[in-house]
């Protein structure tokens, strides 16, 4: 609501009125700190405007509006000027605060929220004397570079089967690149529980009927079958290759993967396949192929912190110690090794040339025990054994023994008769 006033200005002979409600109210000037200026700017103009009329005045009037501009700024910066509560209250803060950035201790001016956010602490720790860090000592097995550089002296003949007949020779050299990895992963896939003469057979029949991807997946059943037999779970392992075939095909375009984590993806593909796969389709070494071979030396050497159950936990417990330069080596050689000199069964500890310091050395291995319901078991229904007198128990006449069943008791007519003759 606004008042209607008026205004006279006299300038000579003249007169005129003016009437605003704009230069009668009072207006009141917000300023940053929230207080009020009540100055009029109406009786700023009239002030003005008198300056102009009397010419005589105009420096006294300069003076005064001088006087009275200062006034009003050193009000404002009063204003501005934070009290003596607010300073004692940040000091209070700052010495309770964490210690902040040095350049910026010297601004103790309040800052906003947005600021303090920003801030930048450094954190500071104690340091903990007289405790020493726990240091992690390299682990690995003693002596074992002279008993490798041993078995690579047993095996420079380069005469294992693994040699001529493992999965780096079980390819065609001519075919093109895809098929020749592809013909890598379905060797090592029927080397599974296979010696290498039975696949290298079966690879040589699944060249001469074509082993390619289109192929394998033409190719029924009993025809595969018949193609890979004898080799071990000959069953399982065409329908391996059959699953493999059509998810080569579906999703990478005829190829073997070129990762150990799409390798293993595939039906039939295990940790050792894909790692093997990896050094002799893609020439990448992954990680350490371990089969049994390698799993059963490594024990025997004590080349493990603790002894291991299964061929996946030897091939981790080998990779943690034994330098990479050696993964794509150490395969070939205790294969090799294994098929030769360190058998499973009765190895030829006397020829070996770490016979002096393996700690399996001159150790009977022990014997598997027969399945139950073999001819060697001895079954429930085995008929007991007859202890025989050791007089009776057998003769030897012209070379040859014979058991004697024993005697009965003789009768009293018995007897008479062999004393009449």
């Amino acid at each position: 609501m606004f008042v209607r006033c008026s205004t006279l200005l006299r300038d000579g002979p003249h007169s005129f009125t003016m009437s605003s409600p704009y230069f009668n109210q009072s207006r009141s000037v917000v300023t940053r700190s929230g207080s009020q200026n009540a100055a009029s700017l109406g009786a700023k103009l009239t002030d003005r405007r008198r300056t102009v009329t009397d010419p005589a005045s105009s420096s006294a009037a300069a003076a005064v509006k001088v006087k009275e501009e200062e006034e009003e700024e050193e009000a404002m910066t009063q204003e501005l000027r934070p009290s003596s509560a607010l300073l004692s209250t940040g000091k209070c803060l700052r010495r309770a605060r964490v210690k902040a950035h040095p350049k910026q201790e010297a601004d103790t001016s309040p800052l906003s929220s947005h600021s303090r956010r920003r801030r930048q602490l450094k954190v500071e720790y104690d340091k903990d004397e007289g405790v020493t860090p726990v240091k992690t000592e390299h682990w690995e097995p003693p002596d074992w570079k002279r008993q490798l550089g041993y078995i690579r002296e047993m095996r420079s003949g380069r005469d294992a089967p693994v040699d001529n007949m493992g999965a780096e020779k079980c390819y065609d050299t001519e075919a093109p690149a895809n098929v020749r990895r592809f013909q890598v992963l379905v060797s090592l896939m029927l080397s599974s529980q296979t010696k290498d003469q039975v696949t290298a057979t079966a690879m040589q029949k699944l060249r001469s009927h074509g082993c390619t991807v289109e192929n394998i997946l033409t190719t029924d059943d009993e025809t595969l079958g018949r193609l890979i037999y004898p080799v071990g779970f000959w069953r399982n392992k065409v329908k391996f290759l059959k699953l493999t075939s059509a998810m080569l095909q579906k999703e990478f375009g005829g190829d073997i993967p070129n990762s150990v984590e799409g390798l293993v993806r595939l039906p039939g593909v295990g940790p050792k396949m894909a790692h093997l796969a990896m050094d002799i389709a893609w020439d990448q070494v992954s990680g350490i192929g371990v089969d049994t071979h390698v799993h059963r030396i490594s024990n025997r050497l004590g080349w493990l912190k603790k002894p291991t159950k299964n061929p996946e936990e030897t091939r981790k417990a080998l990779e943690e110690w034994l330098p990479r330069e050696l993964w794509s080596e150490i395969n070939w050689l205790l294969v090799g090794f294994g098929q030769q000199v360190c058998l499973p069964v009765n190895p030829l500890c006397s020829v070996c040339l770490n016979q002096h310091s393996c700690p399996s050395s001159h150790k009977n291995s022990p014997t598997k025990m027969p399945k139950a319901g073999s001819p060697r078991s001895p079954g429930p229904a085995s008929p007991p054994k007859i202890k025989t007198i050791p007089k009776q128990e057998s003769a030897v006449k012209d070379g040859r023994t014979e058991k004697e069943p024993l005697s009965r008791p003789a009768s009293p007519n018995t007897r008479r008769r062999r004393l009449k003759s």
